[in-house]
């Protein structure tokens, strides 16, 4: 199987864009960064548009994590994504990262989580929208050779075992992969995206969870499809699980 590097220049650049809370817009539970942006043409209503090209070369999304969370507290990541009728996932890009640190030696990284088919992460479905499913469920290996012990392709239940007492200090989504196309450019929009259960649908500041389904409140709800829930159990799996 063939290996690709994520640019570690890149890396280094998106860690200090968000350190540094270089924001192109904030909202409720999450933050827009580098060349991002709220579009109309979602999956329904609006999406996030995460362009990467020359300048500044990515754009993406940094949610807001509980105080405390660990990788082991984590339990869902997934979102329904399109490329435009050009692009495709490559070079490692879009991905979920992860940040994390270990509370006893300090050690700290990205797990990388790859959206598209492994083992290369290429060859996206293009112009159509499609959902990940939930991608910490254990199908796809994850990267975690940022950290101590870690490696590239890294089943979920192991990477569960090392690192699952690690704090999560950060999650972001992110696009960077303008410098694998000819043209120099890569373009996906985001929708619903499901952060351990917290659907973020982009349409002004409202973000769904599961805590939505309690007290009666799935009856008010329904999926991104327009279809009720038969009961809360029904409405909290659906938050779980990513659809």
């Amino acid at each position: 199987m063939r290996r690709f590097m994520v640019s570690l220049a890149i890396l280094a650049a998106i860690s200090l864009a968000v350190g540094a809370g270089m924001a192109s817009a904030a909202h409720s539970g999450y933050s827009l960064f580098g060349d991002a942006e709220i579009v109309t043409g979602g999956h329904p209503g609006n999406a996030v548009q995460l362009r990467s090209d020359p300048t500044p070369g990515w754009g993406g999304i940094d949610f807001d994590v509980a105080a405390r969370t660990t990788f082991a507290d984590l339990g869902t990541l997934a979102t329904d994504y399109k490329f435009e009728a050009d692009d495709t996932c490559a070079g490692g890009s879009p991905r979920f990262q992860v940040n994390v640190e270990d509370p006893v030696t300090g050690d700290s990284g990205n797990i990388f989580v790859y959206i598209g088919p492994p083992p290369a992460y290429t060859l996206c479905p293009m112009n159509t929208w499609v959902n990940t499913g939930d991608l910490l469920a254990g199908v796809n290996p994850i990267d975690t050779s940022q950290l101590v012990g870690g490696t590239f392709y890294d089943p979920y239940t192991a990477a569960l075992a090392k690192y699952g007492d690690y704090i999560v200090t950060g999650i972001q989504l992110v696009a960077d992969g303008a410098w694998k196309f000819l043209d120099g450019e890569q373009t996906v929009f985001i929708d619903n995206t499901n952060i351990d259960g917290t659907v973020y649908t982009y349409d002004g500041d409202h973000a769904r969870s599961k805590d939505n389904c309690k007290d009666g409140g799935w009856m008010d709800l329904v999926t991104d499809d327009g279809d009720r829930f038969k009961n809360q159990g029904d409405c909290v799996s659906y938050f779980n699980n990513g659809k």
